[in-house]
């Protein structure tokens, strides 16, 4: 069970985290616009950049869902079965819930 003070704790690493992945997001909408055939100097650049806008939009698809789960998370970190696995019911470790906030299984369910 996770004390008031933890909580507070990971309410404030959840805002980081919220902050962090909106600025990610704003970088990765200007990475993934659509690439002009007229930049590219030649076919083999028109082809890094478009396989560039393919990773950026998979990051960018990646970082919103972090980011929703984040925004979901927020809300539920005063209720008390927050900090408990979804599937066995087992406290999370306290630092698993720290660096994965939005995480609601314990690492021996996640596999």
């Amino acid at each position: 069970m996770l004390s008031e003070e933890q909580r507070t704790e990971i309410k404030a690493i959840i805002e980081t985290m919220i902050a962090e992945a909106e600025k990610e997001l704003l970088l990765l909408k200007e990475l993934t616009a659509a690439v002009a055939p007229d930049t590219a100097i030649g076919r083999i650049s028109r082809m890094d950049a478009i396989n560039n806008k393919t990773v950026n939009d998979a990051a960018y698809r990646n970082t919103r869902k972090r980011l929703k789960q984040l925004y979901n998370v927020q809300e539920m970190v005063d209720d008390p079965s927050y900090g408990k696995c979804v599937r066995c019911g087992k406290p999370i470790a306290y630092e698993r819930i720290m660096i994965m906030p939005e995480k609601r299984v314990c690492v021996h369910c996640s596999t």
